[in-house]
């Protein structure tokens, strides 16, 4: 028998975001201290003037993003779903939601870092924002795909990416990821 394959969606964004840095400069990566965990630091080695590091202050980071936005760029905010759902809802529901802004937002989840990191609520808490998209990928070809259909959406969307490591079960030559 052979090895399934085995990406964690974490991974496939970084990727994806790199690929998507070469085509588009309007493409801009922000990220709460998390640049290693999130898989952000992937594109900041590639891209470092188009990456920005908030520290941890995910509030302030998605105020930058909205921001970001509004000036025809293309932001990609990254942290854990927790910090994303819990810390940053309002600015999320109220500068970018509302708004309709093309601005995107990921959620990792984060295993062994421990219950207050981990977080199920957030699909839910997203929903409830008009105009929002809610993208929670199963293998690294459809997060890849994912990624690229966030960048070209008009609007906001959230993104959910794993830590862990899944099995390949999309066929790269036969998948066509559709919103």
């Amino acid at each position: 028998m052979s090895e399934v394959k085995k990406i964690a969606t974490r991974e496939s964004y970084g990727n994806a975001l790199i690929e998507l840095g070469k085509e588009h400069e309007n493409l801009v990566v922000l990220d709460a201290d998390l640049a290693a965990a999130t898989k952000t630091g992937m594109f900041k080695k590639v891209f470092p003037e188009r990456h920005i590091d908030c520290g941890i202050a995910e509030c302030d980071m998605i105020g930058i993003a909205a921001g970001i936005a509004t000036t025809g760029m293309v932001p990609f905010a990254s942290t854990f779903a927790m910090f994303a759902a819990g810390r940053a809802f309002e600015q999320i529901r109220n500068s970018v939601g509302y708004p309709h802004l093309n601005a995107t937002h990921a959620g990792i989840s984060v295993g062994e870092d421990g219950a207050t990191h981990q977080c199920n609520e957030d699909i839910a808490l997203m929903r409830t924002i008009p105009g929002m998209t809610i993208i929670n990928p199963s293998d690294d070809v459809e997060a890849k795909a994912a990624v690229r259909a966030a960048y070209e959406l008009d609007g906001p969307v959230y993104l959910r990416f794993g830590r862990l490591a899944v099995p390949v079960i999309n066929d790269n030559d036969d998948y066509k990821f559709e919103i």
